[in-house]
């Protein structure tokens, strides 16, 4: 099976410019949230008719704030990345012939568009756009690391990977650990907030540029119960392509045992989300400790420990 390499280099060059993009889109968030925070809203002006006869006409609203008009421009440049990124995906498939998670390079690109996606379904359904630096900062530092330290050449995979379980099994994985990304910025949003709002004097540098406690908790609660499941089934197809590959369901893999420790932690979040007492700061906590395991999974795992699921190399 050949490898196009001119489609190759295109996916390679989409990828650099997402990004880029990304890194440009957390800039100009970043200079919104400034500008936010020392700017006054200009009040909105009402047209007053003479006379009391006639009802007066609707309440002009307020022009947007110089604040306002560079986030809309950070979301727009956000959506203009993902197109980007999802062409490198589909080009670097295109180029190998294959379904494009044949390596890390290749997984860490499809979770980081996972994790850029299910922001901004989050950012379309929530007042969370300052949230913005928070969530593009980890994905651009995980995408700069991605090129310049897990890149791989466009090549085919090796026989044990050539599987319709690769489609199945690794999609699923990367996509939950991507869609886990947010809900844990959320929650560690919602800690430093918490956190502000009882001992203000700490945090009042960081915290007045993030939604609101209660915004924050119901995002990392709603995301999470989306990326759970999907983590779940990623999980299973897990276990039945290990009894097809290797003639057991479970052996205690380095990475089967975080994965499990990583899923204990979500459904302790959940059931802890549901319980009283358990719903704010202990519930946030927990949700952390599961992007940090699954974090760990992706980085330490798969590079260092002695496992079966371990990527050779980097490639």
């Amino acid at each position: 099976m050949g490898i196009d390499a001119q489609l190759s280099t295109y996916s390679d060059w989409s990828f650099v410019s997402a990004t880029a993009i990304y890194l440009l889109a957390m800039g100009f968030a970043a200079v919104a949230q400034a500008l936010g925070r020392t700017s006054k809203p200009v009040a909105a002006r009402q047209l007053v008719t003479v006379g009391g006869g006639a009802e007066p006409p609707a309440a002009r609203s307020a022009p947007p704030t110089t604040g306002e008009r560079i986030s809309r421009m950070g979301l727009a440049l956000t959506w203009l990345g993902l197109v980007l990124h999802a062409a490198a995906v589909v080009l670097r498939g295109l180029a190998v012939q294959r379904w494009p998670l044949g390596n890390l390079y290749e997984y860490i690109m499809f979770l980081t568009l996972v994790a850029v996606a299910a922001w901004l379904a989050v950012a379309a359904r929530f007042p969370v756009r300052k949230m913005a630096v928070w969530v593009l900062l980890p994905v651009a530092a995980l995408m700069v690391l991605n090129g310049k330290v897990f890149y791989a050449l466009a090549a085919p995979v090796q026989p044990a990977l050539q599987s319709y379980w690769l489609v199945i099994h690794v999609t699923t994985a990367a996509a939950a650990t991507g869609a886990l990304v947010v809900p844990g910025i959320a929650s560690i949003g919602y800690l430093v907030r918490d956190a502000h709002d009882k001992r203000p004097q700490w945090f009042h540098r960081v915290a007045p540029k993030l939604p609101a406690s209660d915004v924050l908790d119901r995002v990392a609660y709603r995301t999470t119960i989306i990326g759970f499941p999907l983590f779940t089934f990623a999980v299973i197809c897990g276990a039945i392509w290990a009894e097809a590959a290797w003639g057991r369901f479970w052996g205690w893999d380095p990475k089967e045992a975080t994965s499990f420790i990583a899923w204990l932690v979500y459904a302790a979040y959940l059931h802890a989300r549901a319980t009283a007492g358990w719903r704010e700061r202990g519930a946030a906590v927990l949700n952390v400790l599961g992007m940090i395991t699954m974090l760990f999974n992706l980085l330490f795992i798969n590079l260092a420990a002695d496992s079966l699921h371990s990527y050779s190399g980097v490639g």
